[in-house]
C-alpha cells in the first residue's frame, strides 16, 4: 500500500503554521516531542494529542482528505481539525497505537 506523500507534507505544513503562530500558551507547551494536537468532532471539537506516526497511516490519511474537503486549510480551530465523531477517531487511533 503506497503512502501518499503530498498529504503528509500538507499535514506537516498545517502543523508548522499552527505551531509558528508565536503562541506559547500552556496548551501548546504540553505536547511532547513526536506528538501533535488535533481537534476532532462533528459539532463540538475535542483536542487530542497523538503520535506523528499516525500521519503515515492510510486510514488517517483518508480522514485528512475528508478534512481538506470540508475545511480546506483554513481550520476553524487554528490547527488540524478532523470532522468525524470522537468514537470513530478514538477507535481508529487506539487500533493504530497513536495515543
Amino acid at each position: 500500500m503506497a503512502i501518499r506523500m503530498p498529504r503528509i507534507i500538507q499535514a506537516r505544513k498545517i502543523l508548522k503554521q499552527s505551531l509558528s503562530n508565536g503562541s506559547t500558551t500552556p496548551a501548546s507547551m504540553d505536547i511532547p516531542k513526536g506528538y501533535f494536537a488535533i481537534y476532532v468532532g462533528e459539532q463540538e471539537k475535542k483536542r487530542f494529542v497523538v503520535s506523528v506516526s499516525l500521519l503515515s497511516e492510510p486510514t488517517f490519511q483518508e480522514l485528512l482528505h475528508q478534512a481538506e474537503e470540508e475545511f480546506g486549510y483554513n481550520h476553524p480551530m487554528g490547527g488540524l481539525t478532523i470532522p468525524c465523531s470522537e468514537d470513530v477517531f478514538t477507535d481508529l487511533a487506539s487500533r493504530l497505537g497513536a495515543f
